[in-house]
């Protein structure tokens, strides 16, 4: 298939990121067209910024308002809700709680975790898709007022961006702009991020969150117009600046969309360092498969040239796995 064949001249030696303006995805033409676009995007880079989302600038301002008020809140009241109480990775994540590289000494951020749920809940809604319990069981602080409709508000219009970028992603792949429908998670996470600005040296090995890459399929990134922290790491080992751009959103793929893609498309190593000199604010929701699904390279990524490289995985095991890796180490040393 043509996927396969042309990625083998796509250069991953970039020095900027692509912008995609996703607002006019309303006829077949127009969404092959983008979809073009994206496929691009993903193979040459792995990153791609998204214009035209979509998303109501008063529901970003108001999950922002309510990330600041949160996160000024002493350790303690936050810490009620330490997310390694339960097994659901849901809930506050303090500052230097994961090291996702163990070459640092740790991550210098703090988080709160959720996953879908309605403001009013609908019937049977308290059963999660398929049984699936180490997506479910959302935690809500007290205070501040409002910061649960402000997160689910959010969360709901930057699913509703996932699943329009899912149909593109296909597309892209030379599939039925429906194959990802049914393998969808329809209740994956979302972190809102605080990042304190690190004034420490630059050999000290605490950095905002070291060099990685993403676990699922895709990420839809927010970040705080103004303040300038994510890199990107190029094929000449460059890290280059992903500038917070207003309007838009970060997208990047992960490794379990790498891997279903044969290496198609790019699972770009990222990090986070906040030599901003002020806080810096994010909200990621990390787009995946459905638990149960089975992923394998899709035969359009497959060719005579370009071998099947993966062995079949579980989706939600993969998932489990590289949580479970992310936070069993804390700064040691």
């Amino acid at each position: 298939m043509s996927v396969a064949i042309s990625a083998t001249s796509v250069s991953s030696a970039f020095d900027s990121i692509p912008i995609i303006d996703i607002g006019h995805a309303s006829t077949p033409k127009e969404r092959a067209a983008l979809a073009r676009q994206i496929r691009d995007a993903c193979m040459s880079v792995g990153f791609f910024y998204v214009k035209n989302h979509g998303i109501p600038e008063e529901t970003i301002d108001e999950a922002l308002s309510a990330m600041k008020a949160y996160f000024s809140l002493p350790t303690e009241t936050k810490m009620k809700l330490f997310h390694k109480q339960g097994t659901h990775f849901r809930g506050y994540e303090p500052l230097l709680d994961s090291n996702i590289d163990l070459a640092n000494r740790g991550d210098l951020y703090e988080g709160f975790v959720i996953s879908r749920e309605e403001l009013v809940p609908k019937e049977g809604d308290d059963k999660k898709p398929d049984g699936d319990t180490a997506f479910s069981g959302n935690l809500w602080p007290s205070e501040p007022a409002g910061f649960r409709e402000a997160f689910v508000n959010y969360y709901h219009a930057a699913f509703g961006v996932g699943k329009v970028l899912h149909r593109l992603f296909a597309l892209a792949l030379d599939l039925p702009e429906t194959y990802f429908d049914g393998k969808l998670k329809r209740d994956p996470i979302m972190r809102g991020l605080h990042y304190p600005p690190q004034t420490g040296s630059e050999d000290d090995r605490i950095v905002g969150i070291g060099a990685h890459s993403d676990f699922e399929c895709f990420t839809i990134l927010w970040q705080e117009p103004g303040v300038q922290a994510l890199q990107i790491l190029n094929s000449e080992k460059q890290w280059i600046n992903a500038t917070p751009i207003p309007g838009t959103l970060v997208i990047n793929i992960g490794d379990l969309l790498s891997r279903w893609t044969n290496d198609i498309f790019r699972s770009t190593v990222h990090r986070v360092i906040n030599r901003s000199g002020v806080c810096r604010y994010s909200i990621a929701q990390f787009m995946g498969a459905d638990p149960h699904v089975e992923v394998e390279p899709i035969p359009s990524c497959v060719s005579a040239e370009r071998q099947a490289k993966y062995e079949t995985i579980n989706a939600g095991e993969h998932v489990r796995k590289r949580l479970r890796e992310m936070y069993q180490h804390s700064i040691t040393q």
